[in-house]
């Protein structure tokens, strides 16, 4: 489904975009947002990225995450010349290890400055599961998970406060990217930028599409209903 062609424009968009040219804004945070930012400097955050979620009315589902992170910390020592060579290419290996344990994990690759490409893959059967989240519950860039008391389904990206968001672009970071829900599920609610029926799935299946143009893109949300 992601072919080498995708990854090596989301690398040349990377390589030719203003990510690294911006720097940082000298004004005083205030301590709310300081705290944030301190939180979110051990978090991982999609750069540049394509993902698709499928799940059907039964609520078998698949979930799949190919693109490009950057670990926010890592980021912010490297901008600032804090760390030396050997120090970046043990945080390195330390992120490998973080991200490879886990099965679902296809590929990893470092690329340079704090970033590099992950192909994540997952499916079941989510009544059983409940949750899934990329790439796990304390790193939640974007999860599903059920309710077995409601029967319904929530999918949703990671929420940050505006504040934090303006950090990380004055920092030079940058969010762009796609996320699709292909679903024959009944849907209660969603803010996709985009919904098209997807007849190659079935005749009840639509895809929900959200186009994230930058980090200030509203946070994913949708609701499927299972009963």
């Amino acid at each position: 489904m992601f072919t080498s062609a995708f990854t090596a424009r989301m690398w040349h968009m990377m390589n030719t975009s203003t990510l690294l040219r911006r720097t940082i804004r000298k004004t005083r945070v205030p301590a709310v947002v300081a705290a944030a930012m301190l939180a979110l400097n051990g978090c991982y955050l999609p750069i540049f990225f394509d993902a698709e979620i499928e799940i059907t009315r039964a609520g078998y589902f698949k979930m799949i995450f190919d693109g490009y992170l950057t670990k926010v910390e890592l980021f912010d020592q490297l901008r600032k010349n804090e760390i030396t060579a050997a120090e970046e290419k043990e945080q390195v290996e330390v992120i490998r290890t973080d991200f490879t344990r886990s099965t679902s994990t296809k590929a990893f690759e470092y690329k340079n400055k704090g970033r590099f490409r992950v192909n994540w893959v997952r499916e079941g059967d989510l009544t059983k599961v409940k949750t899934v989240t990329f790439f796990r519950r304390n790193e939640n860039m974007l999860g599903i998970s059920y309710n077995s008391k409601t029967g319904q389904i929530g999918v949703n990206g990671r929420s940050m406060t505006r504040d934090v968001r303006q950090r990380l672009a004055d920092m030079g970071l940058a969010m762009r990217g796609e996320v699709r829900v292909i679903t024959d599920a009944p849907v209660l609610r969603h803010n996709a930028t985009k919904v098209k029926r997807n007849r190659s799935r079935g005749p009840n299946f639509k895809t929900y599409t959200w186009k994230i143009a930058n980090i200030f893109a509203p946070t994913l949300s949708m609701s499927i209903a299972l009963r």
